[in-house]
């Protein structure tokens, strides 16, 4: 079950990133010319990240790269490590301020305060990009895609 977990989270961070591109861009436009299509974007992209939220809090809790990790060495141990301090700490710790983000632009594209919402979804665009374990981070690197090496 854990390794369709994370192959879910890996996907879910694709279906994300583009959300989140398209929201950008139509929020944006939105300020010019609101066509309603904002508001089921921002939706999607809000459903979509507290998904990928609750799968990766699932895996934190019961995977070996989390709790268990900083039970397992103990928390100062595990902030001495760049790869597990980013499994323990970083990677989740940026999750959660990129959903926070994405949570307040999505209330702000219900109230039609789309300059404010475009800004958030940029904020929240470039922590996850940051705390994403892209192929090309040493370490902490994981496939593009599910079951590629």
């Amino acid at each position: 079950m854990n390794t369709g977990l994370l192959h879910l989270h890996n996907i879910l961070r694709w279906v994300i990133l583009i959300l989140l591109l398209l929201a950008i861009v139509k929020s944006f436009s939105a300020k010019s010319n609101p066509d309603g299509s904002i508001k089921k974007i921002s939706l999607f992209l809000l459903i979509s990240a507290h998904i990928q939220f609750l799968i990766g809090i699932y895996q934190w809790f019961t995977g070996s790269f989390g709790y268990k990790l900083i039970e397992a060495n103990g928390f100062r141990a595990v902030m001495d490590s760049d790869p597990q301090r980013f499994w323990a700490v970083e990677h989740i710790t940026g999750a959660l301020i990129a959903i926070i983000l994405i949570t307040v632009a999505r209330r702000k594209v219900k109230k039609q305060q789309f300059g404010a919402a475009s800004w958030l979804y940029i904020i929240a665009l470039l922590l996850i990009l940051a705390v994403v374990p892209w192929p090309f981070r040493e370490d902490i690197a994981r496939p593009w895609f599910p079951g590629m090496h």
